[in-house]
């Protein structure tokens, strides 16, 4: 799977890269997209690999932590890149005419800058505050990777501030990202219902099947996820 990953994002960020036909907005945004997917797999690889291939059960307190972070931080690019990419096509599709002059190389990077800056800086506090909390007998993860909903459970001091910055953070970037997604595929189909070709409504949609799947896997498994670590604990196991 690993394998997979790396090679069908490496594929992709080659060949825009090197096709400059493909270096328009759409594809930009598809690369820092792959980027950041392979961002959250080299996050999640040492662990995952150690213990399903090595047999290893066991991982340091600070490289938990520096896992943490970078995968986390790289999950919440994700959700600013999709939102990036949900404006993409409303441009696209409301103003084609001007599309390459509203969004331009450096707006384009601009929004990468601000994305990845966003998500370090939520995240950064994290790792601080597990940091100073003890850590009593025997600790276990229930993933074979550190999450933070994961190892907050673990320490033995109060973890209130750990779960509410937690909290804050996944309200913050999730929350208004996804609104603003819904809200951009709302104007994207009020604009495509005010075109009078049936195909050229059909076309438009066309461009935006790709980006729907993306949110689908992204935001999918997340509230999964969260919905597995909020009632998981009540469910019977055999």
């Amino acid at each position: 799977m690993y394998g997979i990953i790396f090679l069908g994002n490496g594929i992709i960020l080659h060949i825009i890269r090197t096709d400059s036909a493909l270096q328009q907005p759409m594809y930009i945004f598809l690369a820092m997209l792959a980027f950041v997917e392979l961002g959250v797999s080299i996050s999640t690889l040492p662990t995952v690999l150690g213990i399903f291939l090595l047999g290893m059960t066991k991982v340091s307190f600070d490289g938990c932590l520096l896992q943490m972070f970078s995968m986390h931080s790289f999950t919440l690019m994700e959700s600013g890149v999709l939102l990036a990419m949900s404006i993409d096509r409303f441009v696209a599709i409301y103003s084609p005419l001007r599309y390459t002059t509203i969004l331009t190389i450096p707006r384009i990077t601009g929004m990468g800058a601000a994305i990845a800056l966003r998500s370090v800086m939520l995240m950064f506090p994290l790792p601080i505050l597990l940091k100073r909390l003890p850590f009593c007998g025997h600790n276990v993860l229930t993933h074979s990777y550190c999450l933070h909903s994961d190892l907050i459970k673990l320490p033995c001091g109060d973890t209130r501030l750990n779960s509410i910055l937690g909290l804050f953070v996944i309200t913050f970037i999730s929350g208004p990202d996804s609104l603003l997604i819904m809200v951009s595929y709302a104007l994207i189909l009020h604009t495509v219902l005010r075109i009078a070709s049936g195909t050229g409504r059909w076309r438009a949609l066309n461009t935006c099947v790709s980006h729907i799947c993306a949110v689908l896997v992204y935001y999918v498994p997340m509230i999964s996820l969260s919905l597995l670590h909020r009632f998981g604990r009540h469910l019977p196991y055999s």
